[in-house]
């Protein structure tokens, strides 16, 4: 079932609209990811879901029932934010069970409840722990349980891994989504970090400007971007003009190329998509397009090369490194070649 329904949200804040008719649904369980450029909407729409701000026009259902205008501390939906927010002055056990004594649950049963948080966070022994005294990344954990133990049915985190270091981001990024199927919840999360998105959700929302530009699976986001934003923004792409004349066969560099897609007009102008990873380094006799290595730099596992052709400049990621100023022949499989409508400006 839709856990939450999102029907053309619109929000404005003095005349200027950052939200422009939004719709979408939200899974029961799902981990749900709001990706997308500083401004571009996405912790408004997080607000809007929690009950932080009140859209100007359109409703928020939560199992199919209006709460537009129900409170934040009404709805059965908490929030984890990138300044945890933790009560410096109380300890690690006195912060989870901070909501549990707020309703006057018998002692007996919070107590019950914050020492199964604390297994849930693995961090078990720290019920007397100052919060001044712990980590980055322990803190985090201490904030999400402590948002858990009031049992909501809706997590949502905004960008709750932004303070961290590198190695600590990518260990609780598996922590989190980890943590999401043991409790089995929906979570809803804000982040700007496409590496993030694409690890940890079931579904990703791309937005830019106010507007959603796509929704789907990271596997669909990354192979089948639907416009060149999305392709620009959810990691590197080469996007080059091109003429479909018939059904799997697309042209571009002036040469034809056979690919998997279908559905568009004889002759209509598209954008094609390669991804840099998907184009194989050959030797010039044997390559579809051949171009003049430009530029080298080491990536750790790949090189990333600029390759000069006839009318646009490549980037390929390959584990084989040219020299600059080689010539090389490259190939792409038709699999590995997307059409996209045309929508950018000529």
């Amino acid at each position: 079932m839709h856990t939450i329904e999102l029907k053309n949200i619109s929000k404005e804040y003095n005349g200027v609209t950052v939200l422009n008719d939004i719709n979408l649904y939200i899974q029961e369980n799902e981990f749900l990811t709001l990706l997308g450029p500083s401004g571009c909407g996405k912790t408004t729409t997080l607000r809007i879901i929690g009950g932080f701000e009140e859209p100007t026009k359109g409703t928020v259902l939560f199992e199919e029932k209006d709460i537009t205008d129900i409170p934040p501390y009404k709805r059965q939906i908490n929030t984890v934010f990138q300044k945890y927010a933790l009560f410096p002055h109380l300890d690690v056990y006195d912060n989870i069970a901070f909501g549990l004594k707020i309703k006057k649950l018998p002692k007996s049963e919070i107590d019950s409840k914050v020492k199964e948080m604390l297994r849930l966070v693995n961090l078990q022994g720290f019920e007397k722990r100052s919060i001044d005294s712990l980590s980055g990344g322990q803190q985090q954990r201490i904030a999400i349980a402590r948002a858990l133990v009031n049992e909501p049915k809706v997590l949502l985190l905004d960008e709750p891994l932004g303070a961290l270091d590198l190695k600590l981001r990518k260990d609780m990024q598996i922590e989190l989504k980890n943590m999401q199927k043991r409790v089995g919840i929906t979570f809803i999360y804000v982040t700007h970090d496409q590496e993030e998105a694409l690890t940890m959700s079931d579904t990703i929302v791309v937005m830019d400007k106010g507007r959603i530009q796509q929704i789907g699976t990271p596997v669909d986001i990354y192979n089948e971007p639907k416009n060149a934003f999305v392709a620009e923004f959810i990691g590197e792409s080469n996007i080059i003009d091109g003429i479909m004349h018939e059904d799997y066969l697309v042209e571009f560099s002036g040469q034809n190329f056979k690919c998997v897609d279908k559905g568009f007009r004889k002759g209509e102008n598209i954008e094609v998509v390669i991804r840099p990873e998907d184009i194989e380094i050959v030797s010039v006799a044997n390559g579809q397009l051949n171009g003049i290595v430009k530029s080298v730099t080491f990536k750790g596992v790949h090189y990333e090369m600029i390759i000069e052709s006839k009318d646009f400049e490549w980037m390929i990621h390959s584990t084989i490194m040219k020299e600059v100023g080689t010539e090389i022949g490259m190939t792409v499989l038709p699999e590995n070649i997307h059409i996209m409508k045309k929508v950018r400006a000529e």
